[in-house]
């Protein structure tokens, strides 16, 4: 249980460690979004943490990293073949980001870090820990853009659009919102 807590609050990826930045900033528009590359990569951290503890005592040393790079690759397809086919206007809404998991060095560190030290089975809630974390922090930034940006939350308005400010649906709004959470988070881990 501390494995998982450790990903979602002590070593959150996104407010803590400050890693995987830019699906962090680039498709966290709405929290839809967020979620839906959150699950996508959760998936990816817990595949790949458990193959690449069953495999850590056959790689070799001087090809770890490319084996753990075919590894994650391997989970990145699978996870984008199902959503091309189940769920195709998210896997169109987050286009290339997705077969950009195989390089967010969230799940490359976790391999390297943990995985490949660890029995399977921690290595299993390791991964469920910093997907669960990755995946809180990129819905919570998509609902906080999505709300003030559009007025909407999933798609349910709560408040008109024209009252919604576009800067936190661009880029720059994307750079507020995560100052903001990560300064909060700073302020109740110093509480």
């Amino acid at each position: 249980m501390k494995i998982i807590m450790n990903g979602l609050i002590t070593e959150n990826p996104i407010f803590v460690l400050i890693l995987g930045m830019c699906p962090t900033l680039a498709t966290t528009s709405s929290a839809e979004n967020g979620m839906g590359m959150g699950l996508a990569t959760l998936f990816v951290l817990v595949g790949s943490n458990i193959a690449i503890s069953l495999l850590k005592n056959i790689i070799p040393d001087q090809v770890r990293i490319p084996a753990y790079v075919v590894v994650i690759a391997t989970f990145v397809s699978v996870v984008q073949m199902a959503m091309e086919a189940y769920v195709p206007a998210l896997y169109e809404s987050l286009g290339i980001f997705i077969p950009l998991i195989v390089v967010n060095c969230i799940v490359l560190g976790r391999a390297e870090a943990f995985a490949s030290k660890n029995s399977v089975f921690d290595s299993l809630l390791d991964g469920l820990g910093m997907g669960l974390g990755f995946t809180f922090a990129l819905t919570l930034l998509g609902l906080i853009r999505e709300l003030l940006g559009t007025g909407k939350v999933f798609g349910l308005t709560i408040f008109p659009e024209n009252y919604g400010m576009l800067i936190f649906v661009l880029a720059p709004g994307a750079f507020i919102a995560l100052g903001y959470l990560i300064a909060i988070m700073n302020k109740l881990k110093k509480a």
